[in-house]
């Protein structure tokens, strides 16, 4: 596991951003596992840039994403500010952006009528992939990766999750509340990858930034794995690793001396 410090987040962005490209150049055909949420904004951004200004080819990617809110999708005649998708997020920050092709587009649909049966094909499409090359995650502000709460099982597959009050409150600031949603009107339940899917990655970079994630970031890398801070899973991975943080999110780790800080 290597855990890489930048000086802020735009450092963390671009290499981040770095990484990834690297990935795909070394293998076209690659499949990526996608996160939403505020902390890979600046990464998709850079990913942009280099499609725009580089060349860097997307044509061949195929991507899945980690989760989607139950009974949400994507209404492409609503303003963005008030489609609060995880696909809209994903159209407008980064798949309208570059060359990747919609059919090799993956992202939970919120308004399936039947999840069960949804969330085991969602697997199933995982499979017939080839599993995912390289999963980007990012961190909640208790620990979960994805909508996997505190208490999910580090064997769990893709399923249908109650969302605890704080990840409510947390998204509704950030997406609902600016929207002009009420709380009680925001979904309650979500679509999410699990952590054993998850942990069937191949390689897995997990970002995170600001000084609100530096305790979970601690306990996650730093303490022994419990299901109570999901992302703590990581440290169970048997393949690559790489954690990218910026000083704030950094703050509080102990074992510095082993991670590299990036100039």
């Amino acid at each position: 596991m290597d855990v890489i410090i930048a000086k802020n987040y735009e450092d963390m962005s671009r290499y981040t951003a770095k990484m990834i490209a690297d990935f795909v150049r070394s293998k076209p055909n690659c499949v990526l596992g996608l996160a939403t949420g505020s902390t890979p904004i600046g990464t998709y951004r850079e990913l942009a840039r280099m499609h725009r200004e580089e060349g860097l080819d997307f044509s061949q990617v195929k991507t899945f994403n980690l989760d989607e809110y139950l009974g949400v999708g994507m209404e492409r005649n609503k303003p963005y500010d008030l489609d609060q998708s995880y696909a809209r997020f994903m159209y407008e920050e980064l798949f309208r952006h570059i060359n990747v092709q919609k059919r090799y587009t993956r992202v939970p649909n919120g308004l399936t009528t039947d999840p069960d049966h949804y969330c085991q094909w969602y697997e199933d499409e995982i499979k017939k992939a080839g599993g995912i090359d390289l999963q980007l995650l990012g961190i909640g502000g208790d620990g979960h990766w994805a909508f996997n709460e505190p208490g999910s099982s580090f064997s769990s597959r893709t399923r249908i999750e109650e969302l605890t009050e704080q990840t409510l409150d947390d998204n509704y600031e950030s997406f609902y509340k600016k929207a002009g949603i009420s709380r009680k009107d925001m979904p309650h339940y979500a679509i999410t990858m699990g952590i054993g899917t998850i942990l069937e990655a191949r390689n897995i970079i997990m970002m995170a930034n600001g000084s609100k994630k530096a305790n979970v970031i601690a306990r996650s890398i730093e303490e022994p794995p419990t299901t109570q801070i999901t992302a703590s899973a990581l440290q169970l991975h048997t393949g690559g690793v790489t954690i990218v943080l910026d000083e704030p999110a950094a703050s509080l780790l102990k074992n510095t001396d082993r991670y590299q800080y990036l100039p």
